[in-house]
Order: C-alpha cells, then sequence, then structure tokens
C-alpha cells in the first residue's frame, strides 16, 4: 500500500498539480492583479481555442503520431466561416461549413498517413504550409470583419455572474470526454498499445490504421471548433489566425508527460500542464513582457518538458530492472 501511495504521489501528474500551485500563489503575492477577476477570464479567453488543440494531439502523440498541421486548420477553417458569414450564410451554417474544411483537412492527413503510409511528421507539415497557404490565397491578406454580434459575444463575454468566459466552455465539455475515451475504453487502451508497440498491436488484431484515421479526423474536426474561438474571440476572421498556435499545444501535452515515443501519457497531466502554460503567459503578459520573449519562453518550456519526461522514464526504467534483479539474484541462489 505504501509503494502504490508512493508511486501515486511521486508521479508526472502530481508534481504538476505541485509546481501549478507553487506558481499560481508566487504570482499572486508578487504580481498585482494576477489574481483578480478579470486577468482570470483575459488569460483562460486567450488559451480557450489553444487548449482544444491540445486534446487530439495527445491522443495522436499517445498513437505515436503528430499532427502539426492543427494550428493551419483552425486558421482556414476560421477563413471558411468569414467567407460564408460574409456571403450572407446564417451563422449555424456558417459554422458547419467551417467545421467541414476542418473535417475535410483532417482527412487529408488521414488519408496520407494510413492509406498512402507516409511519415505523419513530414504530412503534416506539408499540410501545416499548404492550410496556411489557402487563407491568403482565399482572403488576399485582407480579414474578413463583418462578424454577428452573437459570435463576438460568444468570443469576448463571461458567464453571467462569474469570471468564466464563454469560449472555454468547449473545452470544458470536451476534455473530461477525452479522458474517458483514453482511460474507459477499449479503444482507448489500443490507443496505447498501438503507440507501446504498433507492431505488436497488429499482430493482437488491433486495428491500427481505423484508429489512426480516426484520430486524424478528430484532429480536424476539434482545430475546426478551435478556429471558429479564434473568430469569436479576435472578431475577425484574418489569414493568420490562429498562427503558431501549434506550439503552445505541442509544449502542453509534453509538458503534461506524453512520452514523444508513444504509448505513455495521462489527460489529467495534459490538464495540470495546460493550467501551467495558462498561468506562465499571465505572469509574463503582467510583467510587460513581449509577445516574442514569451514565444522564446514557451519554445523553452517545450525542450524542458522534453528532457523532464525523457529522463523521468529513463530513470523509471532503471528502477525496474533494478528491482527486477534485487528479486532474481536470490531465486538463482538458492537450491
Amino acid at each position: 500500500m505504501w509503494h502504490a501511495l508512493r508511486a501515486r504521489i511521486t508521479s508526472w501528474d502530481y508534481i504538476l498539480a505541485a509546481l501549478v500551485v507553487v506558481l499560481l500563489l508566487t504570482a499572486s503575492l508578487l504580481l498585482p492583479g494576477f489574481a483578480g477577476g478579470f486577468n482570470f477570464a483575459n488569460s483562460v479567453s486567450q488559451m480557450s481555442d489553444k487548449a482544444l488543440l491540445v486534446l487530439p494531439l495527445a491522443l495522436l502523440i499517445i498513437a505515436r503520431e503528430i499532427d502539426i498541421s492543427v494550428a493551419s486548420i483552425a486558421g482556414l477553417s476560421g477563413v471558411v466561416l468569414g467567407m460564408a458569414l460574409q456571403s450572407g450564410i446564417p451563422l449555424p451554417l456558417a459554422i458547419t461549413l467551417a467545421m467541414l474544411a476542418g473535417t475535410m483537412c483532417g482527412a487529408l492527413n488521414a488519408l496520407l498517413v494510413t492509406v498512402v503510409g507516409l511519415p505523419s511528421l513530414v504530412v503534416t507539415l506539408g499540410t501545416l504550409a499548404l492550410f496556411r497557404g489557402l487563407c491568403y490565397v482565399l482572403l488576399g491578406g485582407t480579414p474578413i470583419t463583418d462578424i454577428p454580434l452573437s459570435l463576438i459575444t460568444f468570443g469576448n463575454d463571461t458567464l453571467p455572474g462569474t469570471y468564466l468566459p464563454f469560449d472555454i466552455v468547449p473545452f470544458l465539455v470536451l476534455a473530461p470526454l477525452f479522458a474517458l475515451f483514453l482511460h474507459r475504453t477499449a479503444t482507448g487502451r489500443r490507443t496505447y498499445a498501438i503507440g507501446g508497440g504498433p507492431q505488436i498491436a497488429v499482430y493482437s488484431g488491433v486495428r491500427a490504421d481505423r484508429i489512426r484515421f480516426g484520430l486524424f479526423i478528430v484532429s480536424g474536426i476539434v482545430a475546426a471548433l478551435a478556429g471558429v474561438i479564434t473568430v469569436a474571440r479576435t472578431s475577425q476572421a484574418a489569414p493568420d489566425g490562429a498562427l503558431g498556435f501549434e506550439l503552445d499545444a505541442i509544449t502542453v501535452v509534453f509538458l503534461g508527460g506524453v512520452s514523444v515515443l508513444g504509448g505513455k501519457g495521462r489527460m489529467p497531466g495534459v490538464c495540470w500542464a495546460l493550467v501551467l502554460v495558462v498561468g506562465l503567459r499571465s505572469m509574463l503578459q503582467l510583467g510587460n513582457v513581449s509577445g516574442y520573449a514569451q514565444g522564446a519562453a514557451v519554445g523553452l518550456l517545450l525542450i524542458l518538458s522534453l528532457l523532464i519526461t525523457n529522463t523521468t522514464h529513463r530513470i523509471h526504467a532503471a528502477v525496474t530492472r533494478r528491482r527486477l534483479r534485487a528479486t532474481a539474484v536470490p531465486q538463482s541462489a538458492s537450491p
């Protein structure tokens, strides 16, 4: 019982939770206004679209794949939404078209990876440039600002009587669903199996390509939803919408303990890492740190997260081997 309790307390999820508590307490004491309701609402709203990108990306990396085109899919979906609204299409239908655009982008990635057999890193690197280029081709560099007031209200107001932004609600709804899928369903267990050993999973009867195909589709759909929220939050559909969001999303996933080699990671850790990044960005903004410096800080955090998780996995593997040797020696020495 003690060993199980110690293993849980020293797990990466609990370490991240402790870091979040320390960061928030320190920032609240040192930075005036950090703990205020306005700063909370502003910080959460600014990460609402990025937070959505984290969810499918975590599943893909656990399955030993990656989709670095998620921000470009979000941008292209936002452009489709803006163009549909500009042409007089009602808001519900315009949002449907934006979601359809994201689904098609995800399907293209899925086809190239699971059917053609290309590496997902190379594929999504190419589609990242392709989808972003389409944004500029369609809009010609001029953003669309004719956005309905109802959508702008959703992206900038808070729930009545609270400081909780409306635009974080989709994440709060989807995050538990993704966690349940990953940790409580057979397909979630198969996702771990694919990342832990693709060939073994296939020989065990896991339909790996079908699961990967579905994960890329889900990634496109959720990225499209993030694009809609970006339009709502910024009150415009711009060709550079959601530009660079993939950096924050990938940082959160790896900082949350998801292994770059696949097969390991938990959704609670990813959510704690998201809170940590939100708090860090809020601290930097209140400290009048420029956006470029914030990007550099997030990039440094990404490198540190990879180093920490890699070191943690090596230590865990070394401890496991030592325990196996310790238990094997007495058995071999016995007559």
